[in-house]
């Protein structure tokens, strides 16, 4: 035990806290400089598959929008994390729930299963793409929503408004139940339907009347 005692104490010594700290350190370099040169090979060999970014354009809520994408990335990773539209939620992350629910060429889709290359040569429109870029009117689904005070958490409510909103466009004077099984692939954890139903007819109103 006194000689443990000692080694700590020894000048020169490393301590484990400062050893810890040695270690992030050295991560966060070797992390920004793959993420620097991530174009680079290793002994002359190219990076394995699924491992090297690509620049490619989107077209996302009318812009055309420049971002480095990896082959296997999910638009719901791309919108999120580097295009900054946080209004597409990841929920379940396996295309159950529908809270990433966004419109590819105005047809729904869950956006953490569709890979963002196929996004490419489309239009995306996101929760924030909906109101009005000049007067920010809200769309008709969005007001509807407004009006009748329709989720609690609202963590799902970017979901079910893309899902009725690309319903809408295709059915839109739907019966109460069509509109029901329109947006049936959507969850709500808090499981307040009835005022989700509500709200969303009421967008549909809205729509047929602007």
């Amino acid at each position: 035990m006194d000689d443990m005692k000692m080694s700590e104490a020894a000048p020169g010594s490393v301590s484990r806290r400062g050893f810890i700290k040695g270690v992030i350190a050295a991560g966060a370099v070797a992390s920004s400089s793959a993420y620097l040169f991530r174009t680079t090979t290793l002994h002359g060999q190219p990076s394995g598959a699924g491992a090297v970014e690509r620049l490619i354009t989107l077209n996302v809520n009318g812009q055309e929008r420049r971002v480095d994408v990896m082959p296997q990335e999910t638009l719901a990773m791309t919108l999120r994390y580097k295009l900054g539209l946080t209004g597409t939620k990841i929920g379940c992350d396996r295309a159950e729930c529908g809270a990433c629910t966004v419109l590819v060429d105005d047809v729904p889709h869950y956006s953490c299963s569709f890979l963002t290359h196929r996004a490419r040569g489309k239009k995306v429109v996101t929760i924030e793409g909906l109101a009005d870029p000049t007067t920010g009117k809200l769309s008709a689904v969005q007001q509807g929503v407004v009006d009748e005070q329709g989720f609690q958490c609202a963590f799902c409510m970017p979901g079910f408004v893309m899902a009725a909103t690309g319903y809408l466009k295709t059915s839109p004077n739907p019966t109460r139940q069509e509109l029901a099984h329109g947006v049936s692939g959507n969850l709500c954890r808090c499981q307040d339907y009835d005022k989700i139903l509500t709200a969303l007819m009421r967008g549909a109103e809205h729509m047929r009347n602007a």
